[in-house]
């Protein structure tokens, strides 16, 4: 029954037609009882045959908790702020459609929270899926931005500037309430535009009221990465959305928080050519530039003169 559910994991889904299935089977095969959570899609504006995909495994998986819902409005934060005003669970689980779960991915974020009272937030560990391999040039330093994410080898609690990615965040239902979800001014992808940033700015305003948000490594999903879609224009968007997402979110702030983020992107740009020559010297030239491109791209965001 619904007063059973204890977590509800929300998925905001943009044509992912080919990997949708891959989330929703990881979280079918969950080693807890499906009667204790909830899965809700959000499909969100999508223009392939996600729907459909999404609405057959669904009639065919019967004796699972799962629903599918729309939204019009263009962004990741509108559709988790709609999956998340429909869960029942106490806990909600922000997990992307590209993503995969362990087995017991849902058993131990529930046992964390029964465990660590205090626990106000939770992130765990991502690993990148590279299809089919990984790119040469990938570096540590740039991968983040493709999700790779590993902040502890045990659990911590999260360091008062550093937060959980996106694609692995998990937080008291009441909290997210309490926070009023996430900030849609801060959307995400909005058509070929990106203004990212939206887990770093729900995170910091979920600190803010005192809340400790905890990572667990133990807590994992692997993140689907196509080799062949990292183009230079992809990685520009996504970097670049970073720095449009700090100019809104330290606008708000003050104008004095926003130089201080240009200040500080300029000497992130500084220590980036710095590594950059170290990789050129250990003999890895490939890995070079793009880790200094990602900080002139973050810079060009927070310059963007159409963002206030």
């Amino acid at each position: 029954m619904m007063e059973e559910i204890k977590i509800s994991v929300v998925i905001c889904t943009y044509n992912r037609a080919a990997y949708i299935q891959d989330a929703m089977n990881s979280l079918y095969h969950q080693t807890i009882q499906k009667k204790l959570y909830e899965i809700i899609i959000v499909n969100n504006n999508s223009s392939d045959d996600t729907i459909q995909v999404c609405n057959e495994w669904i009639l065919q998986h019967p004796d699972a908790q799962y629903a599918f819902y729309n939204e019009s409005k263009q962004g990741a934060s509108y559709a988790r702020n709609t999956g998340a005003a429909i869960a029942n669970g106490h806990l909600l689980c922000f997990m992307d459609d590209d993503a995969i779960a362990e087995p017991d991915y849902l058993e131990r974020i529930i046992r964390f929270f029964e465990e660590h009272a205090d626990a106000g937030g939770l992130g765990g560990r991502i690993i990148p899926k590279y299809i089919p391999v990984e790119p040469k040039w990938m570096s540590y330093y740039v991968s983040s931005m493709v999700g790779n994410f590993d902040y502890s080898d045990s659990v911590a609690i999260f360091s008062p500037n550093k937060y959980p990615l996106e694609s692995n965040m998990i937080i008291r239902k009441i909290d997210f309430d309490a926070i009023q979800g996430f900030n849609v001014d801060l959307p995400g992808v909005v058509g070929t535009l990106r203004i990212g940033g939206e887990g770093k700015d729900f995170f910091l305003r979920l600190k803010a009221l005192g809340r400790v948000v905890y990572y667990d490594p133990a807590i994992t999903v692997q993140h689907v990465v196509e080799t062949a879609k990292l183009t230079k224009e992809y990685m520009y968007r996504v970097a670049s959305g970073m720095g449009r997402g700090e100019k809104v979110r330290t606008l708000k702030i003050s104008k004095i928080a926003y130089f201080k983020k240009i200040i500080e992107y300029l000497i992130k740009l500084g220590a980036a050519i710095v590594l950059g020559f170290k990789y050129l010297f250990q003999g890895k030239p490939t890995q070079f530039w793009p880790i200094i491109q990602f900080r002139i791209d973050t810079l060009k965001g927070l310059l963007d003169k159409n963002i206030h």
